[in-house]
């Protein structure tokens, strides 16, 4: 499927192609961005059928225009009801296989972090953020969407990142469909299939990519496989709402201090098994090996990732430096 894709991709207006000249193309190819469908207003059942059912990310720039939160959640409005918490924070250092998964590497009073985040840019985010513990009344500024029927409501994960600050490159472990919105400045986002997984770089028993890969500039000599994904990208605004397909992977960057919520969804008992499986085996078998190995287990986890995306990269007839594995 890969193949397919890849050749369609390339060969666009550009009719019979043969392998070496496809080869020379891919050298100076940038990682293909498209840019993600954006509506103003649709109902459930065009939702469903256009974008849902395929598993098609879209932009839905009203969803959240008739939430309360839309004119009232802000930097001030936090730091009124929730400035005295100790939050965690995370600087965005890569993970070595010395810190538990999700180790915060800092924290601060809420006020504060709030409070440096409009003021200059910062490296530190807070990570799913469970804002209904810590201010249950939050509940009240917005709505589930109307396109799905089972919503996580006890866990509306929230997201807050200072202007040039980053999350890896990852999808989500317990395979929700996401409906994400942004409030303050602009955040940009990165998309891909999970039809490209097999040239990712993921890590085995993980849910994310070799961190080392710049994802606004890849290196295609170190990462050659990465010149046969496309990637959907788009810029969010405040109250600009973002469906994530179940299993898309996803690159977030803060061009600004600002926040977002994901509202999550599972939209079949199939993604329920999946989530539980995830969560019950794949992670305890990934944490007993981090935990007896350490950097050895997170260094093998590394090698055996990039061994598999660049032996599918040479079946794709993509253009592999010697020098790599």
């Amino acid at each position: 499927m890969q193949n397919i894709a890849f050749l369609a991709l390339i060969s666009a207006d550009k009719p019979d192609l043969g392998i070496s000249k496809i080869r020379a193309y891919a050298e100076n190819m940038p990682l293909n961005l498209v840019q993600i469908d954006r509506v103003a207003d649709i109902d459930r059942p065009t939702f469903r059928q256009q974008y849902l059912k395929p598993r098609t990310p879209v932009v839905m720039s009203n969803l959240a225009k008739t939430w309360p939160a839309y004119s009232k959640w802000n930097f001030d409005y936090f730091k009124h009801v929730a400035g005295d918490q100790i939050v965690p924070l995370y600087d965005g250092s890569k993970t070595d296989g010395t810190k538990k998964v999700n180790e915060p590497d800092a924290q601060m009073k809420f006020a504060d972090y709030l409070d440096l985040i409009a003021r200059e840019p910062s490296q530190l985010r807070i990570f799913l953020f469970n804002i209904v513990s810590h201010m249950p009344d939050v509940k009240k500024d917005y709505t589930n969407p109307p396109f799905c029927d089972w919503f996580v409501d006890q866990f509306p994960a929230m997201f807050f990142g200072g202007g040039g600050s980053s999350v890896f490159m990852h999808y989500d472990i317990d395979a929700p469909s996401i409906f994400h919105t942004h409030f303050v400045g602009r955040k940009r986002v990165t998309l891909v299939s999970p039809e490209f997984t097999p040239l990712m770089y993921k890590l085995p028993l993980s849910w994310h990519a070799i961190e080392d890969i710049n994802w606004r500039d890849p290196d295609f000599d170190q990462f050659p496989a990465l010149r046969g994904v496309t990637a959907h990208t788009t810029i969010l605004e405040h109250g600009e709402t973002l469906y994530m397909p179940k299993g898309w992977w996803h690159f977030m960057e803060y061009l600004d201090g600002g926040f977002s919520i994901s509202l999550r969804a599972l939209v079949s008992p199939a993604q329920v098994a999946e989530a539980a499986y995830n969560v019950a085996v794949v992670k305890t078998v990934d944490n007993f090996f981090r935990k007896r190995y350490g950097k050895q287990w997170f260094e093998w986890k590394e090698k055996s990732a990039a061994e598999k995306a660049n032996k599918r990269a040479r079946r794709l007839n993509l253009p592999v430096p010697e020098a790599v594995a």
